[in-house]
């Protein structure tokens, strides 16, 4: 059970908030390099933690973020146009460069008017295929260090869905393994035939609801482990997680990100990739998204895209949470057709932000209660003026972990030997 206070201080991300002070000391997905696919292409309204911005790409390549509204008469410059080596505002033409530079001011008599002005502009980076973004006040920190941001296209494929309700309902659900055997219960059973590496290292959850879970609590987060113990072998996952939203599949070919774009609203990012095979290329690249359901097309149907967030299709009680009641009646355990459509559900059924006050936690919950505990450390060290120690803390060498051993073995014993 958490309190009323606490579940705020935890969900709030915006401007001014606690959480929300903490979060702009960390470098955040902000888009998919795809939605800025050319020099001089279309504006994108970027939403983050709270607030809004526009992205673009100037007619060099370079990516800007501005807040969204002109510095002007605060026209949104979502619908501006991307020329001139920046974007111009349609309402009276000032011109903006990446670095937030006013580069014109046709409506203004005095020529040395645009020297003294300059909109509020964002560091970015550009890797692994995404659009990076810090909102800081102070000097960014190192920049993350997965091993994935330096591969090849070829060797990685990330999916991101637009999911309504808060970045901590979703995070819940990836440091929670009970819930695979009993929500995931149907997929399990279906996925059993596919070779992927997701489906063959977790057919055994299909027959233990109730593992056995620990935590180990570190300076980036913590470790999460679940084991089973099938026919005379312990069956030990461990999942790191890397504060303040990021998880490390145990398969070792997957990290997620829940990242807040508002208090009620969040894009979840998964990333595949594992040195080895070629998840951006076919026919692997389909056959891990359709096994999971996070194709293009199962998105957009659904209200997950950033373009059909706001349509009738986003999953809700209007249109039945797009369960299939007929099926359930059948033997299909939760009514919908894909993994990652149950995981939706269960997070946004509860509401935009659930109240933890009425939780009862059990003894298979410690992973949620060391989540709540993480994350709450980190508006604690900005409030003694410490930048939280996780956002400076190198990521390349942890990794999650799935490993067949005797009955009774101690998972501690399979921690990655550099990073425990």
């Amino acid at each position: 059970m958490l309190s009323t206070e606490d579940n705020e201080r935890m969900c709030r991300v915006g401007p001014g908030t606690p959480m929300g002070k903490a979060l702009r000391h960390f470098w955040l997905p902000a888009l998919s390099s795809a939605d800025l696919p050319e020099p001089n292409g279309d504006p994108v309204h970027v939403e983050l933690l709270g607030e809004s911005f526009v992205a673009f790409r100037d007619s060099e390549g370079r990516i800007g973020l501005l807040d969204e509204l002109c510095l002007h008469r605060a026209s949104s410059l979502t619908i501006g146009r991307v020329e001139s080596g920046g974007i111009r505002c349609i309402y009276h033409g000032w011109l903006f460069s990446v670095d937030g530079t006013v580069m014109e001011t046709p409506n203004a008599i005095d020529p040395t008017f645009k020297s003294r002005l300059k909109a509020r502009s964002y560091p970015t980076r550009e890797s692994g295929g995404l659009v990076w973004a810090y909102l800081g006040d102070v000097e960014p920190p190192p920049f993350p260090d997965f091993p994935w941001l330096g591969s090849e296209p070829s060797m990685r494929h990330h999916t991101v869905s637009i999911i309504g309700c808060n970045y901590v309902q979703l995070l819940e659900g990836m440091v929670d393994s009970a819930h695979l055997s009993v929500l995931h219960k149907s997929f399990l059973e279906r996925s059993a035939s596919s070779d992927l590496n997701f489906a063959t290292k977790t057919s055994h959850m299909k027959f233990d609801a109730a593992p056995a879970i620990g935590v180990e609590p570190t300076d980036f987060g913590m470790y999460y482990s679940a084991v089973r113990e099938i026919d005379g072998e312990a069956q030990i996952r461990i999942a790191p997680f890397l504060l303040p939203f990021w998880v490390l599949n145990p398969n070792g070919d997957q990290a997620s990100a829940v990242v807040p774009l508002s208090d009620e609203k969040s894009a979840f990012y998964t990333i595949w990739w594992d040195g080895e095979q070629r998840f951006g290329e076919e026919p692997l690249r389909t056959k891990q998204v359709e096994l999971v359901g996070r194709t293009p097309e199962l998105l957009e149907a659904h209200g997950f895209t950033r373009s059909g967030y706001a349509s009738p299709r986003r999953m809700g009680r209007e249109n039945g949470w797009h369960q299939d009641r007929d099926a359930m009646r059948k033997g299909h355990f939760s009514g919908l057709p894909t993994l990652t459509l149950e995981d939706a559900v269960v997070g946004v059924a509860g509401g935009p932000i659930r109240p933890r006050d009425r939780e009862m936690l059990c003894a298979a919950d410690v992973g949620i209660a060391m989540l709540y505990r993480s994350l709450l450390k980190l508006p604690q060290e900005v409030e003694r003026n410490q930048r939280p120690s996780s956002a400076s803390r190198s990521v390349a060498n942890l990794r999650g972990v799935h490993v067949s051993a005797p009955a009774g073995s101690n998972w501690k014993e399979f921690l990655p030997k550099s990073s425990a």
